[in-house]
């Protein structure tokens, strides 16, 4: 693919004929728009029509200004996508709403913005409200006045989101104090749009969380652009996060959280209480069994356990993402030995080594918590491992406390992406609110930090409450975030119970690296294969989801 400049190629629809899969695209293409390629021409599922604009165009926006060739792209492409749909921009009888998402090439899960219900504006409310669900079209343009204000205009409107009954209200007392706040042109709507998911890439959430994680600051954000489908239209509609296969365990059983009338947004910020996928096969059974058929299809093809996002609007399942499952370092190895002796399934056991990193190995060996204690409260276990530390309740107090060198535990009603940098210091986290999916739980299991979610805790300013307890600021705490379990004081831990599976994987490496020495640590270990993997090979093992190769030590 060219670099940016006036002939180069900086937009392709989903349906684009590239000349290799999709997947392996994922440099140009970021990973979102690189899989939502695959899952429509490949695949066939029922994905939301749309299109990538590339890293290569964040890329020139960041360096040189926003690149000429690209709004003549994006004229093309929205008039193909309005052809597509049968729906147009702005248009007051079948208007078209659209979704402009982030999409790196590693996973930064939250980091990056997102604007949503773009090209709204009180005519197309008014369209909307005609066609159908009153509350619907007022929360649609609820969600898109404080979005926009948010990400694009760095105005954040101080505005509780209440339900459907109360958008109205909210919208007005919005538009009272600023009726020229947001820009009433759908297009102009897209473009800027556009261009703030290219600056959150410059953002310094962004930078913290590529620092840690080890990611390049070079390659830019693509911007995914694709028609909205609406989990909030009807009683029959909702938004959804799933795993294949459990993150934290690697067992062969899908979680995830589900919310009637909601959109994505909603399901991984932890401010809303998330159904298990139970509740859409109480619900809609027949899309339930889709979805778990869908997990299946997708698996197979990638040859991975995945995380997908998904909508369902008026009974009809709709897929908006999928990427690699984060899993923790246990869940990681569990993963890989599964897959590779799963019936039927092409990885390998090279495939498996190669695919554990040296600090998925260290995760998983992490000392446990010694016998049972007294438990405060139980939440749930979303990333495993047992964490001491002093109670804080801000990324303030986290950072203060760990430059002083004291262990701390980041107690929050949920995290954001605007609590990364006390995350990344902080031994655990514990929060109120949130389940598998939220943005604590994806966040925590990446980066290996214990984490229990969603327990019955009341946090306030620098204290939580558990009945009649009150766990203030600096008192210990003590989290494991396998049994969901949250005590008072500094509980002793011993030696984690070596797992089956990591003694499998490790006999697998002993017999590539052809070593196995008696004195070598596991890393040790692990290490060495990998150093034969990619000397013998001259790369890694393939891996259609990969977003880059494991440290060989």
């Amino acid at each position: 693919m060219n670099r940016a400049g006036d002939g180069a190629q900086l937009v392709f629809p989903f349906t684009h004929h590239h000349h290799v899969a999709p997947s392996s695209l994922r440099l140009e293409l970021g990973g979102k728009g690189a899989h939502l390629a695959e899952m429509t021409s490949v695949l066939g599922l029922a994905v939301p029509p749309g299109f990538t604009i590339t890293t290569a165009a964040c890329r020139s926006f960041l360096s040189h200004g926003w690149p000429a060739a690209l709004d003549e792209q994006i004229d093309e492409a929205l008039a193909a996508l309005e052809s597509h749909t049968g729906r147009r921009l702005g248009d007051h009888d079948n208007p078209l709403l659209l979704s402009v998402r982030s999409g790196a090439s590693h996973s930064v899960p939250g980091m990056l913005d997102t604007v949503l219900n773009v090209g709204i504006n009180d005519g197309v409310r008014q369209a909307l409200s005609a066609a159908g669900d009153e509350d619907f079209a007022w929360d649609c343009y609820r969600r898109f006045l404080i979005m926009y204000a948010r990400v694009v205009l760095h105005r954040p409107l101080h505005t509780a989101a209440g339900d459907l009954s109360s958008a109205r209200a909210v919208c007005r007392s919005i538009l009272e104090v600023d009726p020229d706040l947001i820009p009433d042109a759908p297009r102009t709507q897209v473009v800027a749009a556009v261009r703030a998911v290219f600056e959150s890439w410059d953002s310094d959430r962004a930078h913290a969380y590529r620092a840690h994680a080890g990611i390049d600051d070079a390659g830019g954000t693509a911007v995914n652009v694709q028609a909205m489908v609406f989990g909030n239209r009807d009683e029959d509609s909702g938004s959804g996060m799933a795993f294949t296969r459990d993150p934290s365990t690697g067992a062969q059983r899908a979680r995830g959280g589900f919310l009637w009338r909601a959109q994505g947004e909603d399901v991984v910020a932890g401010t809303h209480e998330v159904r298990d996928l139970s509740a859409l096969a109480e619900h809609l059974p027949g899309v339930h069994d889709q979805l778990l058929s869908t997990f299946d299809r997708l698996e197979e093809h990638f040859a991975d356990a995945c995380e997908v996002e998904f909508t369902v609007e008026s009974s009809r399942l709709w897929f908006l993402q999928v990427r690699r499952a984060k899993a923790s370092g246990l869940g990681a190895i569990r993963l890989a030995v599964g897959l590779a002796t799963q019936p039927g399934w092409s990885i390998t056991r090279e495939d498996a080594v190669a695919r554990v990193t040296v600090e998925d190995l260290a995760q998983a060996q992490r000392p446990q918590f010694e016998g049972a204690a007294d438990t405060l409260a139980v939440g749930i276990g979303a990333s495993p491992g047992a964490a001491v530390g002093h109670a804080v309740f801000s990324t303030e107090q986290a950072l203060e406390q760990t430059a002083r060198g004291i262990a701390v535990i980041l107690v929050r009603d949920e995290t954001s992406p605007a609590d990364v940098r006390g995350m990344q210091v902080a031994e655990g986290l514990l929060t109120s609110r949130g389940g598998m999916v939220s943005h604590a739980a994806v966040v925590a299991r990446g980066w290996g930090i214990p984490a229990v979610v969603g327990a019955p805790i009341e946090v306030e300013e620098d204290a939580f409450r558990v009945g009649d307890v009150v766990v203030g600021a600096g008192d210990l705490l003590s989290i494991d975030g396998t049994t969901g379990t949250v005590s008072v004081g500094a509980l002793p831990k011993t030696p984690a119970q070596v797992d089956g599976d990591v003694l499998t994987l490790l006999s697998w490496a002993d017999l590539i690296s052809g070593s196995g020495a008696a004195d070598a640590s596991p890393e040790e270990r692990l290490a060495a294969a990998q150093r034969r993997l990619r000397d013998s090979a001259g790369h890694w093992p393939g891996r259609p989801m990969a977003e880059g190769q494991p440290s060989a030590g």
